[in-house]
């Protein structure tokens, strides 16, 4: 697949995305300045990728992808709720998100919270009503959101990284298997299961994920220590000023980019067995070599 057709089709999926998401929470009840804390960060851009991810996994499965909308936006609202929750005072501290003040300094602390602890639930609720699936697929899709997002997934790989100081380059990598590795995971495990299909191909697309995150935060590392601050529109140093090891620190920035290389190579081994996988190809290669 060329870059044009690549883009084509990543356009496509996140114009739906953008176009479903901005639906939500526009209404104007008396608590209308939740609504306004949620759309803030829902709405404030991306790359969108995990529902991407989704909607591919659920094409590849011989679904129309636009069935597996409500699923694949499902985990952008439990991936916004943890970026709000993570930039709290008592967790990172941050000030920039996505080129914007995060949430906590526009609508402070407390609203912050409550909303991030909204989307959660409002993401099962878009999955257990979400038309075109039938009831098995829709809890399907609710169970593998909750191992994925709960405590013995991203919220295990939160706490290890903010209250246990991992060191080691295993520790580490337990940490970013589960902090964002799950997550892209179990987007991929949605969008198989909103076609309902079995084990083979949920096991490569799983697979193909879980590389693709570690290499995500090897490059996201790489990226805190010499990226741009404005085109990654977050603020950089932020793990150093922390005193937070990172991949750089254990493998230097060589190191690192070897170690992308490899993970994208294994990401993409995963599915050399599936048909009309190029897309996801170019995908993890794109994201290997992402300059913010």
């Amino acid at each position: 697949m060329d870059k044009a057709a690549f883009d084509a089709r990543y356009g496509e999926y996140r114009q739906a995305v953008e176009e479903y998401l901005s639906g939500l929470f526009s209404d104007r009840p008396h608590w209308a300045d939740l609504y306004d804390a949620m759309r803030y960060s829902l709405l404030a851009g991306g790359k969108r990728l995990r529902p991407v991810l989704a909607l591919e996994a659920a094409r590849l499965c011989g679904l129309d992808w636009r069935l597996a909308l409500p699923a694949a936006c499902a985990v952008e609202l439990v991936h916004t709720y943890s970026l709000i929750h993570d930039d709290l005072p008592c967790m990172d501290d941050d000030d920039l998100r996505r080129g914007k003040p995060t949430n906590h300094k526009v609508y402070g602390e407390t609203l912050a919270v409550l909303a991030g602890d909204a989307l959660q639930p409002e993401a099962f609720r878009l999955i257990l009503t979400a038309p075109g699936l039938d009831a098995a697929r829709r809890a399907d899709c609710a169970l593998l959101l909750a191992q994925a997002a709960g405590a013995d997934g991203m919220v295990a790989g939160q706490v290890l990284d903010t209250l246990h100081s991992p060191h080691t380059r295993e520790e580490l990598l337990e940490v970013h298997s589960l902090k964002t590795g799950a997550m892209l995971r179990g987007a991929a495990l949605m969008g198989c299961a909103t076609a309902g299909v079995g084990e083979d191909l949920r096991a490569a697309l799983g697979s193909y994920a879980r590389e693709l995150g570690v290499a995500f935060q090897i490059r996201d590392d790489m990226l805190d220590v010499m990226g741009d601050e404005g085109s990654l529109g977050k603020t950089l140093g932020s793990d150093k000023a922390d005193g937070k090891t990172t991949y750089v620190d254990l493998l230097g920035l060589a190191g690192c980019e070897n170690a992308v290389r490899m993970c994208t190579a294994a990401a993409k081994a995963a599915l050399a067995r599936l048909p009309e996988h190029e897309f996801l190809d170019v995908l993890a290669d794109s994201l290997a070599e992402r300059a913010g």
